[in-house]
């Protein structure tokens, strides 16, 4: 088996010793860095994060820090939702768009000062970005990547755990919020966050010589209720209807193709950067727009790596841009990113390894 040569341009994360310890079988880049993406049992691991809980090794998702005078200017320069009534110990989840309107990440925005931001981003170099953009504005402030490592634990069960370890308070920060705790010397911010539907934590980490540290202490405190490791899972996210930056978008799409609508607003000045053009995509109609499919092959229930093309009689009208087994819906699903003459209801055939395949467009979320 081919394995991935020691390079320095690909870095671990704080807690990679212990994904390691837990039996980790394969990672993934992300971020220039290696993200855990199974444990050797999809299905133990699905069942833990819709039944119990879960917790993931989530350091890929690099926090881009805005610090100084303007600091609140470049971030709003760089979103197309409106960050003016967000107040620290705050996030928001923002669409970043370039001047063509085209979605370039989706990170959530956390407000930890007045002069302080956080982009905790998807996978692409915000930071050059970021850092390009405020250059070229001549903003008084420092963009830099800090030591923060996120830490996430996720299920139904995932709140008495958090709860068992930094006290009952946690239980009332609400979505998107967060708040500064320390265990054991170890400090963190506990936001209420996560890569799925089923509800958790993100602990930010601000010191990475700790993460072996904190990785036990979650997994001690977790074992009343079965805690295990696991990843952003690939079938929880498609049926639960979430996004993946990069995954199911392309390098011309716009948030309106993909759902983000309601976190567009088109009234902001006209300095933030793919705004204007957002507003002639609004003015026009989107080319595009995301749907579900479900897939009438049973037998077919691996995920995939690339694109497959959709068809309408025999012509391509788009492309399924992910897919795999629903144990809650017992079919193949995915998410289409198809023309607009493509409605909830139609039939299609999707192309998999070279055959097509029967399917049914449907709305989303599936669950």
């Amino acid at each position: 088996m081919a394995e991935i040569g020691p390079n320095t341009r690909l870095r671990t994360s704080p807690f990679y010793e212990a994904t390691l310890n837990e039996g980790v079988t394969a990672f993934s880049p992300y971020n220039r860095m290696l993200m855990p993406v199974s444990y050797g049992d999809p299905m133990a691991e699905y069942d833990r994060l819709m039944h119990g809980v879960s917790m993931w090794d989530v350091a890929v998702q690099r926090q881009v820090q805005i610090e100084g005078p303007d600091a609140a200017r470049l971030a709003q320069i760089l979103s197309v939702r409106d960050l003016s009534g967000c107040f620290p110990g705050q996030g928001k989840y923002v669409p970043m768009c370039d001047h063509r309107g085209v979605l370039i990440n989706d990170p959530v925005v956390l407000k930890i000062a007045d002069d302080l931001f956080w982009l905790s981003i998807a996978d692409n170099n915000m930071l050059m970005w970021a850092r390009g953009i405020a250059a070229e504005r001549g903003l008084n402030v420092k963009v830099s990547e800090p030591d923060i490592a996120p830490l996430a634990v996720q299920g139904p069960k995932a709140e008495d755990v958090v709860a068992s370890i930094f006290g009952d308070w946690v239980r009332t920060i609400k979505f998107f919020w967060f708040a500064d705790a320390q265990i054991d010397g170890i400090p963190v911010k506990i936001a209420r966050s996560g890569f799925s539907k089923q509800g958790g934590f993100e602990l930010y980490l601000t010191d990475g010589r700790r993460g072996v540290d904190l990785w036990n202490i979650i997994r001690e405190a977790g074992q009343p209720w079965g805690i295990g490791p696991g990843n952003p899972n690939p079938i929880e996210r498609i049926e639960s209807g979430l996004l993946s930056y990069g995954g199911d978008t392309d390098d011309m799409t716009n948030p309106f193709e993909v759902r983000l609508d309601k976190y567009v607003d088109l009234d902001l000045e006209d300095d933030v950067i793919g705004i204007k053009a957002l507003r002639r995509i609004h003015a026009d109609g989107p080319a595009r727009h995301q749907l579900g499919v479900k897939l009438d092959d049973w037998s077919t229930q691996t995920g995939h790596a690339t694109w497959c093309d959709v068809l309408v009689d025999g012509k391509k009208v788009g492309s399924m841009t992910n897919g795999g087994w629903s144990p809650q819906l017992h079919a193949v699903i995915g998410f289409v990113l198809v023309s607009r003459s493509v409605q909830i209801g139609d039939k299609v055939e999707v192309v998999r390894n070279g055959e097509p395949v029967p399917g049914t467009i449907c709305d989303l979320p599936f669950v």
